[in-house]
């Protein structure tokens, strides 16, 4: 884990890439509670035996199951000191290029894109989040978290 003191050790670790993080098991019980949470139940996430004649041979994970574990694996690159509130500004972009089939291990890495101060005294940063898939050479969801950071 990499922890930035001020906003310039995170301007110097611009374009550097942190992490992996540990491994998470994308379970069925995961995929299922996050079907309930969300209200999207669609068969290629919830029907095990359909799923299993269909495309990808098994249930696989919300695309947006993936983006919702980029809080978590960020705790686990990057800390960051002195903050008195940071709010998710945004997305710049997402993309899923691998489906995460059920039972599939995820982990995390991440590189900051931009840094830019703001008049107000804010910090707005651009980090890329990649979440790899084991044993796929695709990542199952890439995301450019914008992220506003008040010191």
């Amino acid at each position: 884990m990499i922890v930035f003191k001020s906003v310039s050790d995170i301007e110097m670790a611009l374009g550097r890439d942190y992490g992996p993080t540990d491994w998470i098991q994308l379970s069925q019980n995961r995929i299922d509670e996050f079907a309930r949470t969300t209200l999207d139940r669609q068969w290629i996430h919830v029907d095990v035996e359909k799923a299993e004649r269909g495309p990808f041979g098994a249930t696989i994970a919300h695309g947006f199951l993936t983006l919702s574990l980029v809080p978590h694996f960020l705790s686990r690159l990057r800390r960051i000191e002195g903050v008195s509130m940071g709010i998710n500004y945004g997305l710049d972009r997402v993309r899923f290029p691998a489906p995460a089939r059920e039972d599939s291990r995820v982990r995390a890495s991440m590189v900051i894109m931009t840094v830019e101060r703001k008049s107000d005294g804010s910090v707005h940063i651009v980090t890329r989040v990649t979440i790899d898939l084991e044993n796929s050479e695709k990542p199952c969801c890439v995301a450019d978290l914008v992220s506003r950071l008040y010191f």
